[in-house]
């Protein structure tokens, strides 16, 4: 398995990118988690030219993600979508090792 990146959210990203006019040959989207947030863990996402040797990497949809090890235990399976819809605009997570979440989604406990 792997984190795996819908090709809305992948899209969303290539727009934040050009917008925000990095290197889209050099540019990774950090995937990762945090202590914290209203269930135990937040998300975190990130644009960034640093890789660490550790690092898991994937590519999907011209994207390449990185995440650190410790991240990737709760990531492991985790899709990445990107909503547009009236009640608010955001990345969506759909992660299977998280048994439970927080009500805005940013946040889970395993």
């Amino acid at each position: 398995m792997a984190i795996e990146l819908t090709e809305t959210a992948a899209s969303e990203i290539k727009t934040i990118v050009d917008q925000q006019e990095l290197d889209k040959q050099n540019v990774r989207l950090r995937v990762g988690v945090k202590g914290g947030g209203c269930s135990g863990f937040s998300y975190l996402l990130d644009l960034t030219e640093q890789e660490n040797d550790n690092d898991e990497s994937f590519a999907q949809h011209g994207i390449q993600i990185i995440c650190d090890p410790k991240s990737y235990l709760y990531l492991n399976g985790t899709t990445i979508d990107f909503k547009d819809e009236v009640m608010g605009r955001g990345f969506v997570f759909n992660n299977p090792n998280a048994t439970s979440t927080c009500g805005c989604g940013s946040s889970f406990s395993a």
